[in-house]
């Protein structure tokens, strides 16, 4: 049953995606709170696939931390799960992407409506200074970005691997950082077919308040996110 629920969610995941995309050709030129509320929805949706189909359920924690208004948001990522299923829980939100999701054909052009921020992994110095001037646009809109420290997904219990886009962010932006550890990894791994029953939890910690110097501002956000994210992979948790 689990392969066929699998491959059922997959098969349904998909098709599900390009009606969706089919639709959303008319939000290309609706304004963008309105394009993203419909991707929002399209999230939604595949979240409730991912339910009933494979009994992958979702509880959420700790909304009481987050922020209101413009806000960075720095994730754990363990699963393509975190790239749809964290967008419902903010109320204008946008993603750090690498730059080259945006040259593929219609995922670009949609990208690119959502207001989504690329960022060249390559870059060095100029890629970082250009992501702080697409960063305090989407800020003065009043959304929050949301990034993956690590840059890329990581199995769960990995080493954990900071990237300097995240430090750049904070020490640019002047506003709360809130980290949020998450265990997507159990239900939906990484580069696997499969996808197990249980329940992934998304916990918001403690924002962190804007101040902190570089390398002090690393190491509080890394001593946040990790020791959750490994009591969530234990089944414990800050309850």
């Amino acid at each position: 049953m689990l392969y066929l629920r699998s491959f059922l969610f997959n098969a349904l995941f998909y098709l599900n995606l390009a009606a969706w995309m089919l639709i959303g050709w008319f939000f290309l030129l609706t304004p963008r709170r309105w394009s993203v509320s419909v991707l929002q929805a399209w999230s939604s949706c595949s979240v409730w696939m991912l339910r009933v189909i494979c009994g992958v359920h979702l509880e959420v924690r700790g909304t009481e931390n987050i922020p209101q208004g413009p806000l960075l948001v720095a994730s754990k990522h363990q699963s393509a799960w975190d790239t749809f299923g964290l967008l419902p829980l903010f109320d204008y939100p946008t993603f750090v992407m690498k730059r080259e999701l945006f040259w593929i054909p219609v995922h670009g052009w949609f990208s690119m409506k959502f207001g989504m921020i690329g960022i060249d992994r390559t870059g060095g110095v100029k890629a970082l200074r250009k992501l702080v001037k697409d960063a305090k646009k989407a800020l003065a809109a009043h959304r929050q970005i949301i990034i993956f420290p690590e840059g890329t997904r990581r199995e769960p219990g990995a080493e954990p691997d900071y990237k300097p886009g995240i430090a750049a962010l904070y020490t640019n932006l002047d506003v709360p950082c809130l980290p949020v550890a998450l265990n997507s990894g159990q239900c939906w791994p990484r580069r696997r077919f499969l996808r197990y029953p249980g329940t992934i939890v998304v916990e918001f910690l403690k924002p962190i308040e804007p101040g902190l110097n570089r390398k002090a501002f690393v190491a509080e956000l890394q001593n946040r996110i990790e020791p959750a994210s490994a009591a969530l992979l234990d089944g414990q948790g800050s309850d």
